[in-house]
């Protein structure tokens, strides 16, 4: 086999239910990413559902995406830059994960505010965030609209 040839493996059809177990993602799971537009499938003459080999690899990113709490509009976003009918290169995988790091940083950010200043109310006994000294102090967030505020931005500034 040249590098030309992608040989038969590439070309080979997976059914659903072989997806599933190859991908350790559940066969409705696999139904919601495809009418999300994540992946695609074509049918057989019995109207049987037939994904490409390629699509294995698109599964594993999307269920990485969501353990890293990306959403899935965001990943169908950067989905539309990696080719539909072949294995996405190298450079497209880059170009992806490009996309994505301004989201995991936030994600970050919020997750280590929200570690140091949750431990600090289960630490001070006061159980109320709305009066909290702590995260909400004066209860400056109040005029910021409903919602966990201390959280969603830089926080109060007192």
């Amino acid at each position: 086999m040249n590098d030309d040839d992608p040989g038969p493996r590439a070309t080979e059809q997976l059914s659903v239910g072989q997806l599933a177990e190859r991908s350790a993602v559940t066969v409705s799971a696999l139904h919601f990413y495809e009418r999300r537009g994540l992946i695609a499938s074509t049918r057989t003459a019995g109207n049987q559902r037939r994904y490409a080999r390629s699509v294995l690899r698109r599964v594993a990113v999307i269920r990485a995406a969501q353990r890293a709490g990306i959403p899935l509009a965001l990943v169908a976003e950067s989905f539309v830059e990696l080719p539909t009918d072949a294995v996405p290169t190298r450079d497209d995988w880059q170009r992806l994960s490009a996309h994505w790091r301004g989201e995991l940083d936030a994600r970050i950010n919020a997750l280590e505010k929200l570690r140091g200043s949750l431990g600090g109310c289960i630490g001070c006994g006061c159980l109320s965030l709305e009066e909290c000294g702590f995260v909400n102090p004066s209860d400056l967030v109040a005029g910021q609209g409903p919602g966990a505020r201390a959280f969603d931005g830089p926080g109060p500034t007192v």
